[in-house]
């Protein structure tokens, strides 16, 4: 029986949040969802997460995962929050996030109370690892490129891809940052491409381009033949020429410093400092 997908988008990220479910058991897996941030004023909220807790409530589901496809750049992680709302529910995420996590520490000048071992997550996914929802097997497929912890999630029919693909008039991911490689990328890719073409993907991101509306269904056969970046028939050797072009004129992401923080907790804030206010850190120079 093929997996029934929620999703919910929260345009002021781009980011898709998508609630998987078992229809025999009615077992879910909330996959990257959101946690609010203005910028401006620093404050945090949970209308996006909000959305996923109701209609989970309404529809009568038992989650059992909140999957993470990586630790993300331009949003916060509800994770920790919705773990609160549903007790038993396990935080995942690839075990490529203590390179991550490694990587970035001395950024942020993270001590002994942020450690690089993924003990923020309670279940660390190995490469080609098998899990259940409900009476649905799902797979854990390693998706290197865009950084060193991206998986993607095989459940029945469905890849949910992480920010591997986005739309197919939207292209691939950005390879520049720490442990990212534009090869790399390809090949993963080129893993998801021998899937059948008639596999849905679901994308976590979208930025509705030339003023479409916002998606995030496609399938396996349409990446292959209409992605803007990597069709089915593309080099690597052009693919990784135009990814790195590509990436020499994009901006850092606009959250990338306050999400990470977060994200690399595993949707953990920072602990409340003496004062009980919880801080970030913004260092000065470093990115």
């Amino acid at each position: 029986m093929a997996a029934e997908v929620a999703s919910f988008h929260d345009p002021a990220t781009g980011t898709w949040s998508h609630v998987i479910v078992d229809p025999a058991t009615r077992a879910a897996a909330i996959l990257d969802p959101v946690l609010d941030f203005d910028a401006k004023s620093a404050r945090t909220s949970h209308d996006s997460a909000g959305k996923l807790l109701e209609y989970v409530r309404a529809n009568g589901l038992r989650v059992q995962w909140l999957l993470e496809t990586h630790a993300h750049a331009d949003h916060l992680s509800a994770a920790q929050w919705l773990r609160e709302c549903f007790p038993g529910a396990q935080v995942a995420i690839g075990n490529g996030i203590r390179q991550t996590q490694r990587s970035f520490a001395p950024v942020f000048g993270f001590g002994d109370d942020v450690p690089s071992d993924g003990s923020q997550f309670d279940h660390l996914f190995d490469a080609d690892e098998r899990f259940s929802i409900g009476d649905m097997e799902g797979l854990v497929i390693a998706a290197p490129g865009h950084t060193a912890d991206c998986v993607a999630y095989l459940v029945g029919d469905a890849l949910f891809c992480g920010d591997t693909l986005f739309m197919p008039d939207s292209g691939t991911a950005r390879t520049d940052f720490p442990n990212a490689d534009a090869a790399t990328l390809y090949r993963t890719i080129q893993r998801f491409y021998t899937l059948p073409d008639t596999t849905r993907v679901f994308v976590c991101h979208d930025y509705s381009p030339n003023g479409r509306e916002a998606a995030c269904e496609t399938t396996i056969g349409a990446q292959k033949r209409e992605n803007t970046h990597l069709r089915g028939d593309t080099t690597e050797g052009d693919y990784v020429a135009m990814r790195k072009a590509r990436d020499a004129t994009l901006p850092m992401p606009a959250l990338i410093l306050q999400s990470l923080q977060v994200n690399l907790r595993g949707g953990a804030l920072p602990a409340p400092a003496a004062d009980g206010t919880r801080y970030l850190r913004i260092p000065l120079d470093r990115i």
